[in-house]
């Protein structure tokens, strides 16, 4: 019986006048499973997980979330089915605490409607000790916190809110290799609890180590789709730069399929 995707993008076009920035790209996502969008600058991989993220509505094409079609206006319109991004900036605000940046524009409130502040601290200290549990640091404001700190401050806060699409931008980007094994972990941990993650990043060696799958984007288009084991570094930086793979690929793997 085969799965139903928790994500599928079908035929997704974005145009920007005679610009095609997306240009009839097929791919879906599976429950536990991480795949690496790669591609250059302008490749459109940025503005395809944005029409997923909601922060982009696109020209053609159909979104399904657990096999139903959906329609984004915005956002909230994915947080609504379970999508959550986090962008390589983490958009978190550094004079707030941990449990402030958590519930940030979603803050509990008491029935009185006055803010939660002691219900928002425990539920920081839940998630954060789920992710983390040596974080201590949740009065501080997060100017004040490491980057690795803050990076699970940010997976804290897309998947509190019950998450089952994680978008996770250059996750690792200006880490030291403490916080980016620190990373990983989370990363690994997320999709052990079935959350599906597309994985944005240069960084080819997080990818051969995180990904299950990776999807190569090349002048708006989807030039190669593959598990992560039947392509090298080298197959995946030929799709990056020339859009194809190498020519001896189909000899090598049918001779590693023998």
């Amino acid at each position: 019986m085969t799965q139903t995707p928790l994500v599928e993008m079908i035929d997704i076009e974005k145009h920007f006048g005679g610009v095609r920035a997306v240009d009839h790209v097929s791919l879906s996502l599976n429950p536990g499973e991480v795949v690496g969008v790669l591609g250059h600058n302008g490749a459109g991989k940025s503005c395809l997980m944005r029409i997923l993220a909601g922060a982009m509505v696109p020209s053609a094409g159909e979104i399904r979330v657990n096999g139903k079609p959906v329609h984004f206006a915005d956002p909230n319109g994915a947080r609504d089915v379970g999508i959550e991004t986090i962008y390589q900036t983490l958009a978190l605000a550094d004079h707030l605490d941990a449990p402030k940046n958590l519930f940030l524009g979603r803050e509990l409130k008491t029935r009185f409607g006055n803010l939660d502040d002691a219900r928002m601290l425990r539920e920081a200290q839940k998630v954060l000790a789920r992710l983390n549990p040596n974080f201590k640091n949740l009065r501080d404001p997060v100017s004040q916190l490491s980057g690795g700190q803050r990076q699970v401050i940010a997976i804290a806060r897309a998947i509190y809110f019950d998450t089952k699409i994680l978008i996770m931008d250059e996750p690792t980007a200006a880490l030291g290799p403490s916080e980016t094994a620190m990373v990983a972990d989370l990363i690994r941990q997320l999709q052990a609890e079935g959350i599906g993650i597309f994985l944005v990043s240069h960084d080819m060696h997080d990818v051969f180590e995180l990904c299950d799958r990776v999807v190569v984007m090349n002048k708006g288009h989807l030039v190669g789709q593959h598990a992560i084991g039947e392509v090298n570094k080298d197959d995946v930086l030929s799709l990056i730069v020339k859009g194809e793979l190498p020519a001896d690929w189909c000899a090598r793997n049918l001779a590693e399929a023998h």
